[in-house]
This record gives C-alpha cells, structure tokens and sequence, in this order.
C-alpha cells in the first residue's frame, strides 16, 4: 500500500466531515450577521430622512441668518444633494471607520462622540446584566425545584409582574419611592472630592438606581427562561439514573440537571446583551445617564442625523454581534447542534 493511500485510509471521513460542517455553518453566519447590519444601516439611513425637523435651521435658530447663508451651510453639511448621493458618501465613508460629523456639535466627528459615551453604557449595562444573570438563574433554579411551592408561586409572579413594567416607569416610581436618597441626575456629583476613592463611591451612588431599574426588569426574563428550561429537564431519564445511584438531591441538580438547563439560558445572555445596551435608551434618559441613550435623546431634537446613524449603527452591531456568538456558542455547548 502506496503512502497516500495508507493516509486516506487513516483520515476519519466523519471527523472531516464534521470540521467542513461547522466552517460552512460559520461562514454562512458571518455573511448572514454582514447582511443584518447592512440592511440596518440602509434602513435607518432612510428612516431618519423622515423625522420632523430642519437640523440647519436648528443650528442657527440664535442668531440671525439669510437665506444665503442657510444655502451655504447646506451645501457644507451636503443635506441640500439628492438623498441617494448622501447614502453613497455616507456608505463610503463607513467603509473607512468615518460615521461623520456632528450637525449640532460643529466640527465634532460623530465616532468620538460615540466612544466618550460608550463607557457609562457598558458600566450600567455591564453591571445591570451581571447582577440579573446571577439572581436570575439563582431564583429561577430554585424556583423550578420547588414546583408549586409558595416560592415558586410569589417569585414567578414578582418576575412576570416586573418583565411586563416599561423600564422608564419603573424608573419614574424609583426615583419618587426614594425620595432623594440617591442621585437623579448625571454620573459625577460636582462638590465630590478629586481621590479615586471618592470618585468611585459617588459613581456608585449615582449608578445605584439606573442599575436596580435594569437589574428589575432584566433579572425577570432570566429568572422565568431559567426556571422553564429546568423544569423541562425534571422528568428526564438522566436524572432518574442519577438518583438511583443513590445521589443526594442537592448532587443530581447541581451535577447534572442544571448544567443542562443552562444552555437555552446562557445563549439568551449573549442575545439579550446587544438588546439591553438599546434598551437602556430611556433609562439613560431618565436618569440623565451620560450613555449612549442620552446621546440619542438629545440627538433627536435636532435632529443630529449622523449622529442618530452613528449610535444606531453601533447598537445594531452589538445586537447582530450578540446574536452571532449566541449561535456559535450554541453549536459548541450543545453536541446535538453540531451533529446536525
């Protein structure tokens, strides 16, 4: 038997099989995740050409100006070409990493605008999720192995009544409930003392009640998804095999019912990232959190057009992106997935 043939004969067909799958299924997700984001960014560059309002005729509304000074400055933001040629520049210059150029904040490039915001974002969205996975997937197992229990019955209801509250009215009632115990407004206090200790304590204060409204209606959606999908695995032979091997209660949840159920709940976690940073629009506007939200609530009363497709664009991108590890890491922890 010649060399080559002694190789194909030790080459696993299944096992190259299996690797061609899974680039195929990979690739085919990328492009599908690259079609999403274009669509979007066609979508809510045409959108935006709709919303009420003259963005030149705010920038000079406080002071006076002639008409042929309102045409020069159309003509220097480009607004007075057709929309098309405005869609072609604007396509090429995100193709280059340009998201352009501020209409209210003269000369301000939208990209920077964005990554000042983006770290308030991530901290309150950051810390939000944190919290919500743990007491979520905490309560919802808990819950689930106490079936019909009082528990069960007064978390599943407190969750359900929390998932169905709008995030802006829950953080109205917040704010009336505590009665200037904690900061409405901003990330900073000015009269806060310059060390990096001080610094700290007053953004927790003032990060305290946006985070809660989050963490309330976020910790909800964990809780019911993680209690359901265990519930789904109570009455598998797996865990009847398990408990006939004499393992205590306790062992067989643990070791083997919960880690199972986890799956349909830590892909939930990637999706509903990208979810919960464009959710945080109006929390943000509420508490005046200097975040993406508040960006694009001031933006909208320009309207700031490139500044709304600049934001948008990115939490699209974080959605889509959410949504693609969502499904790879699906594939990786679930083997039924990959053999498929």
């Amino acid at each position: 038997m010649t060399a080559p043939e002694q190789a194909a004969v030790l080459v696993d067909p299944d096992e190259h099989r299996g690797g061609t799958g899974t680039a195929r299924f990979v690739l085919r997700k990328v492009v599908e995740a690259a079609v999403s984001i274009l669509l979007v960014i066609v979508l809510f560059f045409f959108l935006f050409r709709l919303l009420p309002g003259d963005p030149v005729a705010t920038m000079v509304r406080e002071r006076p100006t002639g008409p042929k000074q309102l045409a020069e400055l159309r003509e220097q933001l480009g607004v007075d070409k057709p929309v098309l040629v405005q869609f072609g520049q604007y396509l090429g210059g995100l193709l280059h990493g340009d998201l352009g150029t501020s209409y209210l904040v003269r000369g301000r490039p939208v990209a920077d605008m964005i990554a000042e915001r983006l770290w308030p974002t991530i901290l309150l969205v950051g810390s939000a999720t944190v919290l919500a996975v743990v007491l979520g997937l905490w309560l919802g197992t808990r819950a689930a192995w106490r079936r019909d229990s009082a528990f069960d019955r007064t978390q599943t209801g407190i969750a359900l009544t929390l998932w169905s509250v709008p995030q802006f009215w829950l953080g109205l009632i917040l704010l009336v409930a505590t009665n200037g115990l904690f900061p409405s407004r901003g990330m900073h206090s000015p009269d806060a003392a310059p060390d990096v200790f001080s610094q700290t304590l007053d953004v927790l204060h003032h990060l305290a009640l946006p985070c809660v409204t989050l963490l309330a209606v976020f910790y909800a959606q964990y809780m019911l998804i993680m209690r359901s999908s265990l519930l789904g695995e109570m009455n598998a032979d797996y865990l009847t095999t398990a408990r006939a091997k004499g393992l205590r209660d306790d062992l067989v949840r643990r070791r083997h019912a919960v880690p199972n159920a986890l799956l349909p709940t830590a892909t939930l976690v990637f999706m509903q990232f990208g979810m919960v940073v464009s959710g945080a629009v109006s929390v943000e506007a509420v508490f005046s959190w200097p975040g993406l939200g508040q960006l694009t609530y001031d933006a909208l009363h320009g309207p700031d057009l490139p500044v709304l497709q600049g934001v948008f664009v990115v939490l699209a991108g974080a959605v889509v992106l959410m949504n693609l590890l969502a499904e790879l890491l699906y594939r990786v922890l679930d083997p039924r997935v990959r053999t498929s």
